[in-house]
């Protein structure tokens, strides 16, 4: 937004020193490799080959326990004296808050426009894939959680990864190994989370807030206006973090089924709006997922875009979800793995896929004429507009209400990522209130800052390094998911057993100890 002046030259510099890093790295992440004459980036084909691999070692857990995963969101299975800070429905909420954003809306435009509307199909049965990759990985977050002296708790890959290698591979050797994996992950963790977890999202909400004011020439497109926005923004969010987990899960368990519905509701106003042409987008969608119709690449191009976007939208796999997952109340570290599965499939198979379907069915000319331009000379159109112009064929006025969603997934998706940074800061620089505080504040610092500057190198170094903390939380995934069986069948012998009950049924859980890797933190 700065163009000259001193924020400009801040923002020169910043580019300049981030420039190369950001291309190296970029470049080896999302790398294209070819096998059999199909051509992928390889990060992508990772994360996907996990969630296949982990839905048949788990035997299709996602489909065959989607009932008991419900009944624990709702609580049924729950204690007041379980350790842990939040429910079931706050951890979901906490960690949607965080995958829930600005990608559903801006990414799924692009990825459509580029695979078409078979694309569709693709990220859905990626969306099913990643739901037991999250249920591997929320499932380790708790069993291998801290329980700190003020009795929050610390989880994620930082601890499963330490934790659970030196308890899989005994001996010095495993120990370090864990101690290298997890370190990498906190620095990956803490990077994102101030670059794209933070100022990526304060300037995609100023940017918006400035468009539908009238831009530049609007009431807030004078210098220094962004500045407002970002220390206002800054303040709010300040405000719900220093909370701690209890604060964000309360937040967020009211904010994303907010702006859940507020989004999922304007896409049924366009679809039922254009209800006689759903088959036919129904119809399209399965078509060109086989057919590739129309789509540069084909069949090939669909299905890349299509798991792309779904990968790269709901995290499964990544390691982020499962530190806010850690913090739930429970003494079966399986049972918030079996609530964590239904993340992805709100994300992918609900949200993406109503994002998809409304601008297939909107069938607007900007998407026809962004396609064209694509398939003639590769420019991509602007993600927003893409869905904006769906919006637009019902609804007129919808830029002012993306500028609300776009608000509330910002907002909601920093507050979340303020917690995962904040617990990859603790586990490098150690728990104290005098650390947490200080990282609040640079945090807070840095919202204002992305309110101000664009710098495309450091949101692409931000990207990059989020997907590489999947490279090795993965590779912890693997060798721990046996644990996560193990985890399962003792659940499955309680609840066989009536130990564990549905409330009002059967008798009350007796007290099962905390895991015995639940450590006091000093």
């Amino acid at each position: 937004m700065a163009q000259d002046g001193v924020l400009g030259t801040i923002e020169d510099k910043i580019n300049s020193l981030f420039d190369p890093l950001a291309k190296g790295l970029g470049d080896f992440v999302f790398a294209d490799v070819t096998v059999f004459g199909i051509t992928f980036p390889w990060i992508v084909a990772w994360l996907v080959v996990a969630g296949a691999v982990f839905t048949l070692y788990f035997g299709f857990i996602q489909f065959r326990s989607i009932k008991l995963s419900l009944n624990l969101l709702r609580g049924r299975y729950s204690r007041d004296d379980d350790p842990g800070e939040i429910t079931h429905f706050q951890a979901l909420s906490s960690a949607l808050s965080g995958t829930v954003g600005l990608g559903n809306i801006a990414g799924v435009g692009v990825a459509i426009t580029i695979g078409g509307a078979g694309a569709t199909f693709w990220m859905v049965l990626c969306g099913l894939l990643g739901m037991a990759s999250k249920f591997v990985e929320c499932t380790l977050g708790v069993r291998y959680r801290d329980q700190h002296a003020d009795g929050s708790f610390s989880g994620g890959p930082m601890k499963y990864l330490s934790k659970g290698l030196a308890e899989r591979l005994p001996g010095r050797g495993g120990a370090l190994l864990g101690k290298v994996l997890a370190g990498l992950a906190a620095v990956m963790v803490l990077l994102f989370g101030i670059g794209g977890g933070n100022m990526f999202q304060a300037n995609q909400t100023v940017t918006q807030i400035r468009n539908v004011t009238g831009g530049a020439d609007g009431a807030l497109g004078g210098s220094g206006s962004a500045l407002i926005m970002g220390v206002v923004l800054a303040l709010v969010v300040g405000a719900v973090i220093i909370g701690g987990i209890r604060s964000i899960g309360k937040v967020a368990s009211r904010l994303v089924p907010g702006m859940a519905v507020l989004y999922v509701g304007a896409c049924l106003i366009v679809i039922f709006a254009n209800l006689a042409s759903v088959p036919a987008a129904f119809g399209s969608i399965f078509h060109e997922a086989f057919t590739g119709q129309g789509v540069v690449g084909g069949v090939v191009g669909a299905l890349i875009v299509g798991f792309t976007r779904a990968a790269f939208s709901n995290e499964a796999g990544l390691g982020s979800a499962p530190i806010a997952h850690s913090a739930v109340k429970t003494r079966y570290p399986v049972t918030e793995g079996l609530v964590a599965l239904i993340g992805p499939f709100i994300d992918t198979v609900v949200v993406c896929t109503m994002t998809a379907l409304t601008i297939v069915i909107a069938d607007s000319g900007f998407w026809n004429h962004a396609k064209a331009q694509y398939a003639a000379n590769g420019t991509k159109a602007d993600g927003v507009t893409v869905t904006s112009s769906a919006f637009e064929t019902v609804l007129p006025w919808f830029p002012k209400v993306l500028t609300v969603a776009v608000l509330l997934f910002a907002v909601s998706t920093m507050i979340t990522w303020s917690y995962y940074g904040q617990k990859a800061w603790i586990h490098l620089f150690g728990k104290t209130r005098t650390s947490e505080r200080v990282y609040q504040v640079i945090f807070c610092l840095f919202i204002v800052i992305g309110a101000v500057l664009t710098f495309g190198s450091v949101l692409d170094f931000t990207d990059a390094v989020l997907f590489l903390l999947a490279l090795v939380n993965i590779i912890g995934l693997y060798l721990l998911a046996p644990y996560v069986k193990q985890e399962l069948a003792r659940f499955k012998a309680a609840l066989a057993s009536g130990d564990v009950a549905p409330k009002g049924e059967g008798a009350e859980e007796p007290r099962v100890p905390v895991p015995a890797t639940t450590e006091e933190a000093l």
